[in-house]
């Protein structure tokens, strides 16, 4: 995806989330370019003075990727249970990120793993847990406490991934 291209979605992502906190009319994108068009899942990522503040995402999409990613900055900024709607003024000082994503691909073994570059997703039964590819870079873990800090996302013990679990990778 080109700069300017990533420069229109967060600038709709930021517009959006001021537009929805202030019960404003929702922006759109005109005439957006092809890559914008594109049925991509994304999530969108809110931080306020460095901490996370709201995230809210999904792998797949069946509308272009401009509408998800507005429809993403609503559920990050007003839905995410972890926070409390945000508010007029929680509008004066926030960070977004916008991270398009690949397809899932459901490993088979640990070692295709590659922190940086893949995300996680972890599905045990009833629960399930995502990891964005920057979080492990964020905090500077290695693949086992990556794949652990997913279980506890996913409100499981540290170690349930070795047994039982489908486990799928992605990129962003």
């Amino acid at each position: 995806m080109k700069k300017t291209e990533q420069k229109v979605l967060l600038l709709l992502a930021r517009e959006t989330i001021i537009a929805k906190v202030n019960s404003q009319p929702l922006p759109a994108i005109e005439h957006p370019a092809p890559a914008l068009q594109a049925p991509y899942g994304c999530f969108v990522t809110i931080k306020q003075q460095g901490q996370l503040r709201g995230c809210i995402g999904s792998f797949t999409a069946p509308t272009p990727l401009w509408q998800t990613v507005r429809e993403m900055a609503v559920s990050a900024a007003t839905k995410d249970p972890r926070f409390y709607p945000m508010k007029p003024a929680d509008l004066t000082d926030f960070q977004l990120e916008i991270s398009v994503l690949t397809p899932l691909t459901q490993i088979q073994s640990i070692d295709e793993i590659h922190v940086g570059n893949h995300g996680l997703y972890l599905i045990k039964g009833q629960n399930h847990g995502v990891l964005l590819p920057q979080v492990a870079v964020e905090h500077g873990w290695d693949r086992d406490t990556f794949l652990k800090q997913t279980c506890r996302k996913a409100g499981l013990t540290e170690d349930a991934w070795q047994k039982d679990c489908e486990i799928y990778i992605f990129s962003a």
